[in-house]
């Protein structure tokens, strides 16, 4: 008589149902226990979702082409001043600014790849460092932007006769798009285009002899990355009904980076989970009495090293990830067996 793991590994069908029925409840549970949380929680939340999408996109860049981009704030910023100065201005609608901001998002994507496509390593970094800077220096001192003072007085977004006014109602909003940026990323990853991705981030010669249009799929991460970005952007305009520089300074961009290490590079539960780990952190440690509240971010950090020590792969590794960590750790010992694993994970990558 079979066991029930033999029943389950012989019923696929079953473990599929199961993994639906956990995703359904798990969203039931996002859905509904807002419901019954205040303000600080729902607040929480809501950042959660926006940082997430923030990390979804970056993933793209990062994860999947594995282009560095520390300047990944300055998509965000597009996205929130497109919203806030259209909106204000000529009162457009927040439902047309969604598509307008990462449709320009992506522009500036495309901008800022095409300098960078002979670049590697450092070089790129100091590039897309420089194009965030820029970004900010431009929204403080430009007049159109409202200047080091921002935008303010955003009007909230309706829908036929219902306006979003409560937090709870922006953490729906925050949820569906951060949903709709979990789909559309996944399915991207599993396309032939994240499988293109996925030979230039391993070696983009042998990519590129393969027939692989190297340029062509670096302008496509850059921009598709920065089309969730713009999404960000445009929802955190009207969340915070104004926009100013200081929401999109390096730090910005270094901590959706830390997303993406931190919870698994190419891995999307795991960029989901960064998320969750770096806003809820920080608040956790408020706990700290008040003449020790500055070493906040400083235990936050500390933390941060000795994961990355002790756990390279991230929180929630990739399958394919975790293969080349462990097949990279027991080569480097020099073992006959290990070298050939190595050998294998890196023809079969």
């Amino acid at each position: 008589m079979l066991s029930w793991p033999q029943r389950v590994r012989r019923a696929p069908w079953l473990t599929r149902r199961a993994s639906r029925l956990a995703v359904g409840l798990l969203l039931a549970a996002l859905v509904l226990v807002p419901f019954g949380l205040n303000t600080y929680y729902v607040t929480l939340l809501t950042d959660i979702c926006v940082y997430a999408m923030l990390g979804l996109g970056l993933n793209i860049v990062v994860g999947y082409a594995g282009l560095l981009d520390l300047g990944y704030a300055a998509f965000f910023a597009i996205g929130a001043y497109v919203a806030a100065y259209l909106m204000t201005t000529y009162n457009w609608s927040f439902w047309l600014m969604l598509p307008l901001g990462a449709a320009l998002a992506a522009i500036f994507g495309i901008i800022i790849g095409a300098p960078t496509l002979r670049l590697r390593s450092d070089y790129l970094a100091i590039v897309t460092l420089g194009f965030g800077e820029i970004t900010r220096i431009s929204a403080t001192n430009l007049t159109f932007t409202g200047g080091p003072n921002g935008i303010p007085g955003i009007p909230e977004p309706t829908l036929g006769s219902f306006t979003l006014q409560t937090p709870l109602h922006y953490y729906l909003l925050a949820l569906a798009l951060a949903i709709i940026t979990l789909f559309c990323v996944s399915r991207l990853g599993n396309s032939r285009i994240g499988r293109a991705w996925a030979y230039i981030r391993e070696d983009e010669l042998a990519a590129q002899a393969m027939g692989i249009n190297t340029t062509r799929m670096k302008l496509l991460a850059y921009a598709l990355g920065a089309v969730w970005a713009g999404l960000a952007g445009c929802f955190l305009a009207v969340q915070l009904t104004a926009v100013d520089p200081t929401s999109f300074t390096f730090n910005t961009s270094v901590e959706i980076l830390i997303i993406v290490v931190l919870g698994g590079l190419g891995s999307i539960p795991g960029v989901i989970l960064g998320a969750a780990v770096v806003e809820v952190v920080p608040e956790l440690l408020r706990f700290l009495p008040a003449d020790l509240q500055p070493l906040r971010l400083l235990v936050f950090a500390l933390a941060l090293i000795l994961l990355m020590i002790f756990r390279p792969e991230g929180l929630w590794p990739s399958r394919q990830r975790k293969r080349e960590m462990r097949a990279y750790d027991v080569g480097v010992v020099g073992e006959p067996e290990a070298l050939a694993e190595a050998e294998l994970v890196q023809k079969g990558s």
